[in-house]
């Protein structure tokens, strides 16, 4: 697989989730792809295999923003072989009514035409106080908090 092939793999998954085609998603990722998100976070963890990926962590996402508000920008990729560095820029409101506005960066290894691992990096604070408001970094609801209606 060339650079520019790796680069195009990506491109077309950042413009898929952008886009919402689920289809174009799912048939991005490898089978046994993994998607590592670092932090302590309730989604920090490595999500293991396509499946999980796109149903449980992906699907998951999707549920804390007010439909149709989720807007993705592409900012750039750096490639080289079979890894690519993506930054986009993510913004939505969120079910809680909070401004999402995040800055991303991904780096992807591609083979055979599929993405087989990620790490992604965020402002995991504002993802925190904005996606997971009033728990701490575990996703705990601290004793004393009520959690909203």
């Amino acid at each position: 697989m060339t650079t520019s092939d790796a680069r195009a793999v990506v491109v077309r998954y950042v413009e898929a989730v952008r886009d919402g085609a689920a289809d174009v998603i799912r048939d991005s990722f490898a089978e046994d792809a993994t998607w590592h998100y670092p932090g302590s976070l309730p989604v920090s963890r490595v999500w293991q295999g396509r499946d999980e990926i796109v149903d449980a962590f992906l699907g998951s996402m999707g549920t804390v923003f007010v439909p149709g508000t989720m807007r993705i920008d592409l900012v750039g990729t750096i490639a080289e072989g079979d890894r690519v560095v993506a930054e986009w820029t993510a913004k939505a409101t969120t079910v809680t009514g909070a401004a999402y506005d995040n800055r991303c960066l991904g780096v992807y290894t591609v083979r055979d035409g599929r993405i087989t691992s990620v790490v992604e990096y965020a402002d995991t604070h504002h993802v925190a106080e904005t996606l997971f408001p009033g728990r701490d970094g575990r996703g705990v609801q601290p004793e004393g908090v009520v959690e909203g209606p």
